[in-house]
């Protein structure tokens, strides 16, 4: 059976997270019943990390097996047609044959995130659905000097939700970098895997250095702490992006 590996964007808006759920309606779902459409099969679509609800995409991976070998541009076109005459947000970007050595899941090395904040005054009103809005002054410097000890190998029990069913909360976060374009603060977070609700967590746990309510001692003690009620306020799903995901060979 020959394997696909899709790259997939999407809006996370008006679903209830990537993963097939029972009477919801999720990613996972209208992508698999697209294929169904296409291909005539039920099948079942692996992906790189399961996004939350109300969470967005530049470049998902997943893979899909197939009975037959299709041209990938035939993928791809049938695909998106199938999707954008159901009126989903989800769209196939790219679609690449692979060896069976490729697998979304654990074949990815590296996940890049990036969490998007619109620090100003007024309210958004184009991006009110893709951003968290701040109107209180947020000071960057501190903030990234926040961040940087959460850089590298921690037990992130206190940035990660209760209900995570990771057996350890200890994960290495490569990349923790604030910058700051106009009235656009965007936190990039880098690490071979994340916890459930991590870098949501670690985004508002950041924003409250930044508006003056913590300080960098603050988030400092909060992570030796090891206990999620000392988290602070989680950030909003809707400024989250999966953005890329790393592959050593495909």
């Amino acid at each position: 059976m020959p394997r696909y590996k899709l790259t997939i964007e999407y809006d996370g808006t008006p679903y209830a997270g990537w993963q097939r759920q029972p009477r919801q309606l999720t990613v996972q779902a209208v992508l698999e019943k697209a294929i169904n459409r296409f291909c005539g099969a039920e099948t079942r679509l692996i992906t790189a990390g399961r996004t939350d609800a109300g969470v967005h995409a530049f470049a998902q991976i997943a893979h899909v097996d197939f009975e037959k070998t299709w041209q990938v541009d035939t993928v791809s076109n049938a695909l998106n047609a199938y999707l954008l005459q159901a009126g989903e947000r989800v769209s196939i970007l790219h679609t690449e044959e692979v060896t069976h050595s490729f697998h979304a899941r654990f074949s990815a090395i590296r996940r890049h995130y990036l969490y998007r904040i619109l620090n100003r005054r007024a309210p958004p009103t184009l991006d009110a659905r893709y951003v968290w809005w701040i109107p209180r002054v947020l000071d960057i410097e501190k903030m990234q000097k926040a961040a940087c000890h959460l850089i590298g190998r921690h037990d992130f029990t206190t940035f990660r939700a209760v209900q995570c069913q990771a057996k350890s909360a200890i994960r290495t976060l490569d990349q923790l970098n604030i910058r700051i374009n106009g009235q656009w603060v965007e936190i990039l977070a880098s690490a071979q895997s994340f916890l459930h609700h991590q870098i949501r967590s670690i985004a508002g746990s950041l924003a409250a250095v930044g508006w003056g309510d913590w300080t960098v001692d603050d988030l400092e003690a909060a992570l030796e702490a090891r206990d999620r009620a000392r988290c602070a306020v989680v950030a909003p799903a809707r400024g989250l992006y999966l953005v890329r995901v790393d592959y050593a060979c495909k």
